[in-house]
């Protein structure tokens, strides 16, 4: 009854509103709708077990870029209320602004294992010799992955609105192979299909690639060998911070211990508690997470029919998460 109640009374505002400002959802809750496999993997995971579980009206919005997804967590209007893979270090400083400062988000307390680098294909590595990033800083080596014969490689660094498509920048200057490639910004689904292409083709590929993904399960890859995590070695400015975040960064050493957190917007605790408590005590395994890309990124599965059949299929994992 207070549930319904509660509802009501959030409609009514809604209708409010409404004379003053565009509403994005009267759902119970929104999920973002990322422009990748894995995004779009979790997300529906949370929203089938809020729906079949909780019993929740559960929205999806389509988002670019993570920045958007904070701000809108931070607001607390139910606009986007959850950003299912928080990667930490990369991001680090959104991390303290709006969970440590602000106190407007929460981390959950069950994050997984993950794994950032340069990855090559093994054929790459085997028939090459590239097992190193330092191997990159040839240009005799790099011109092996150059494709469209300007002299220099291709090397994919991420989608634009990736925190970490900012910090493969910054290594490729300061490792000292950025001069030598054209570094690829574009969508992860171009990126895999050129991948696919250079497997076929039997062709050198090297790109930034991070794990669980659907690549690891799907070709024969190898992570490159680099310069140890170094604090002193890191020390990343993304651009929300400054307007000279590239000329002031500095980063030559391998990604830190990474992990995957959820995170929610507080305000949840009131509008949503049985789902805050919910996103709390989400704790995938890195597996299930690899399972879930390969179906929705290689298979090429509806991610809702994915995650219907795997919450049917895994009760026993899911009751320790709406427990």
């Amino acid at each position: 009854m207070k549930h319904v109640l509660q509802k009501i009374s959030r409609l009514v505002v809604l209708t409010l509103a409404s004379f003053t400002t565009v509403v994005a959802s009267a759902a119970d809750v929104t999920l973002p709708d990322p422009n990748y496999a894995g995004g779009r993997a979790l997300t529906h995971i949370l929203k089938v077990v809020a729906e079949q579980r909780l019993g929740l009206d559960v929205g999806v919005t389509r988002i670019n870029s993570f920045p958007t997804i904070w701000k809108a967590m931070d607001a607390g209007k139910g606009d986007i209320d959850v950003n299912p893979e928080v990667w930490m270090p990369n991001q680090a400083g959104l991390v303290n602004e709006y969970v440590n400062d602000k106190g407007t988000v929460k981390l959950g307390t069950k994050p997984y294992q993950a794994i950032q680098g340069l990855c090559v294909t093994k054929m790459t590595a085997e028939k090459h010799g590239i097992k190193s990033v330092f191997d990159l800083i040839s240009p005799e080596n790099a011109k092996l992955f150059d494709t469209n014969g300007d002299g220099k490689g291709e090397l994919y660094i991420g989608p634009v609105g990736w925190l970490s498509t900012n910090i493969e920048k910054v290594r490729a200057r300061d490792y000292g192979y950025g001069e030598n490639f054209e570094l690829q910004v574009m969508e992860e689904a171009a990126a895999i299909a050129n991948l696919d292409t250079a497997v076929t083709k039997n062709k050198p590929f090297v790109f930034q690639c991070y794990g669980p993904h659907m690549w690891f399960v799907k070709y024969e890859l190898v992570v490159l060998d680099e310069t140890p995590h170094s604090a002193d070695k890191w020390n990343m400015i993304q651009p929300s911070d400054s307007s000279t975040w590239y000329e002031d960064s500095y980063v030559a050493s391998a990604y830190g211990e990474t992990l995957v957190y959820a995170a929610y917007s507080r305000s949840l605790d009131d509008r949503a508690p049985t789902f805050a408590r919910m996103v709390d005590n989400f704790a995938p395994t890195t597996q299930d997470v690899s399972q879930w890309v390969y179906e929705v990124g290689a298979l090429g599965r509806d991610p809702q029919d994915m995650a219907e059949d795997w919450v049917a299929n895994n009760a026993a994992k899911v009751d320790e998460w709406v427990k």
